[in-house]
């Protein structure tokens, strides 16, 4: 079974695919401040690390470029469990958030705007053609992968914190 991108429920998989894991992990620190991501993905014996940084971001909008870029990484339609250690990534999937969301136009169930909603988009976007079940980890518990991506991640966004200059003070941030 895989989270369908546009329905939020279960499916049935496509035995055929070629099967890969990807961890991913995101933040930033302060929140809102400057901010990376991590992702590491594997199939069969084959890995492989990405991460980034911004100057001045979210933690949620980290967790989400984490998944988005681990996704845009493959090269053709797998079936893909990805493991996070945000609640409000794999929610949105496995609780049908993301569905509601699409039905109201983009609106929370109290009528607000989504956050992040362009990275949902790029989300649901680098999904397409994939099938993706979404699993979550509880971080900093000794699960090796969970680990490596929250070290890189957090590696990144002390890059960016010392990169941060002047230009980025004041930004307005979404989270």
């Amino acid at each position: 079974m895989t989270a369908d991108p546009h329905s939020g429920r279960d499916t049935v998989t496509d035995p055929s695919l070629p099967e890969v894991t990807i961890y991913t992990d995101g933040g930033c620190d302060p929140n809102p401040g400057p901010g990376g991501w991590g992702a590491i993905l594997v199939c069969g014996i084959k890995t492989k690390e990405l991460s980034g940084a911004e100057p001045a971001t979210t933690n949620n909008r980290m967790e989400l470029t984490a998944a988005v870029e681990g996704l845009r990484a493959l090269k053709e339609p797998c079936r893909v469990d990805l493991y996070t250690d945000s609640h409000y990534l794999k929610n949105a999937f496995t609780e049908g958030w993301l569905e509601g969301w699409r039905k109201r136009g983009w609106r929370t169930g109290e009528g607000k705007p989504v956050k992040n909603q362009d990275l949902w988009q790029a989300l649901l976007e680098a999904m397409e053609g994939h099938e993706v079940r979404f699993h979550w980890v509880e971080g900093h518990s000794g699960h090796p992968e969970n680990e490596r991506v929250d070290r890189e991640a957090r590696r990144r966004a002390e890059e960016a914190k010392a990169r941060k200059g002047a230009c980025t003070q004041g930004k307005r941030f979404q989270t």
